[in-house]
């Protein structure tokens, strides 16, 4: 695909093909914060002390900024050399939109 053809697919807003090596450690890591949400969840219906919950909340917190990191670790060896090699500046852009986002 050369450049005009991914651009075109970025205005469009049709997704195209990303190569991720990290896939299943990400579901992983999810799978076990949402396992570890479930528990907050059930902590604050036994109505466990606040300040547990709180340090569980962190935990789950810190769980997700870790996968996070992965995630934008595997993104930027992956899809965003592939798109500086393709000349596509918008993966750039879309990539300084989504850490601004993540860093909230």
């Amino acid at each position: 695909m050369d450049k005009q053809q991914h651009e075109a697919l970025h205005a469009a807003g049709t997704p195209h093909e990303h190569n991720h090596t990290q896939t299943k450690a990400v579901l992983n890591r999810l799978s076990r914060a949402i396992g570890h949400l479930e528990a907050v969840r059930q902590m604050v219906e036994d109505g466990r002390d606040c300040s547990e919950v709180l340090i569980q909340l962190a935990a789950v917190r810190a769980a997700l900024t870790s996968t996070g990191k992965v995630i934008l670790k595997d993104h930027i060896e992956h899809c965003i050399v592939d798109a500086v090699e393709e000349g596509d500046t918008q993966a750039i852009q879309d990539l300084e939109k989504a850490i601004d986002q993540f860093i909230k």
